[in-house]
């Protein structure tokens, strides 16, 4: 039997269990959870899921070409740290690190953070020269780090934060539970996410509904901790919260490359997400002393920051098994309906 369906079954047998719940047993149980087991790949190489990481190096390249001008507009610090949390195989650490040169390239240092066991064993392979060279290293999650001047930056990590779906049904507000007998929405008092709900619209109407991110403000407080003057980037699923509410955000599970709502089944087998609310993540990093500008969609803010233009002739001499990977990367991150529309990019600066 799956052993977190075990520990599941055992405390149905004292009531429901709320969503976000089992979201965080299914994700980061320290034994079976899909990002803690020891074998890995998770979802990668063909199993559950695939990212941009996958599809190539456009977006590590961007990320290079804003951390670089973080780095300008700082006034060319010695030393420039840039952390990656969830930073998984160490892939886009890779692309970020491969794309730099000259001073800033000198200035860059990177720290891999993710305390999944075959993360870091992945990572170890794909970071190995820049390892060696003493321009990348390793954190632990709960590795306290000295203050630095830099960036923070991610891809796809709020997605994975364990978070509640909520309903309006028009009267109250329904929290999605697990019962003994499969998922259910049942009346609770939504607390704080009521309240933020209620400032994110006009206007409630039935079925109306979002998520909430209990540990939101939480992560963003100690990502953001050491960071003395920088840049914060993430790449994530999400939208604004108004939109959310629109369309009543709910949890995913992808598992064999198909997504559905079946939450509650194959925990520890399958990736859990839910979209971000980008206007609370923005708040959050307010209140932490950032200013942000709006979020914006993968393709256009790839389109705006990349010199596709100057990059597409160094493209074209490349071989030709190469070049067509490039410009499948390049479709699949700015053309409309494809990876690059399903993602938005929030900056924010201290």
């Amino acid at each position: 039997m799956n052993p977190l369906q075990s520990l599941i079954d055992t405390r149905l047998a004292s009531g429901p269990v709320p969503a976000a719940e089992v979201m965080a047993l299914g994700l980061y149980h320290p034994e079976h959870g899909y990002y803690r087991r020891q074998e890995g790949p998770w979802g990668f190489e063909g199993k559950d899921y695939y990212t941009a990481l996958d599809l190539g190096p456009l977006l590590g390249q961007t990320i290079a070409l804003r951390l670089e001008a973080a780095w300008e507009r700082l006034g060319r610090p010695a030393r420039f740290t840039a952390l990656e949390p969830g930073a998984g195989r160490g892939w886009l650490g890779r692309d970020v690190l491969n794309a730099v040169s000259g001073p800033f390239a000198e200035a860059l240092v990177y720290i891999h953070r993710d305390d999944n066991p075959a993360a870091r064993r992945a990572a170890e392979e794909s970071l190995s020269p820049f390892l060696v060279a003493n321009r990348a290293r390793f954190a632990g999650e709960n590795e306290p780090l000295e203050p630095f001047t830099g960036a923070i930056f991610s891809n796809e990590l709020f997605d994975a934060l364990p978070a509640q779906p909520w309903r309006w049904d028009g009267e109250r507000w329904l929290r999605e539970v697990l019962t003994a007998s499969g998922p259910q929405w049942q009346a609770a008092d939504p607390g704080e996410a009521g309240a933020w709900f209620a400032e994110q619209t006009d206007g409630l109407e039935p079925r109306d509904g979002s998520i909430w991110c209990e540990a939101l403000p939480g992560l963003v407080h100690d990502l953001v901790a050491p960071l003395e003057a920088g840049l914060f980037l993430a790449v994530d699923y999400g939208e604004a919260a108004d939109r959310l509410l629109a369309k009543g955000a709910d949890l995913r599970r992808f598992k064999a490359h198909s997504v559905d709502g079946n939450w509650h089944e194959d925990l520890g087998e399958a990736d859990l997400t839910a979209d971000v609310d980008f206007t609370r993540l923005a708040a959050c990093l307010e209140a932490e002393g950032f200013s942000s500008v709006p979020h914006v969609e993968l393709s256009r803010w790839i389109r705006t920051h990349a010199p596709l233009d100057q990059w597409a002739p160094g493209w074209m001499a490349l071989p030709p098994q190469e070049r067509i990977r490039r410009t499948e990367n390049l479709l699949h991150l700015t053309l409309p309906e494809r990876m690059g529309s399903r993602f938005r990019v929030l900056e924010a600066w201290r």
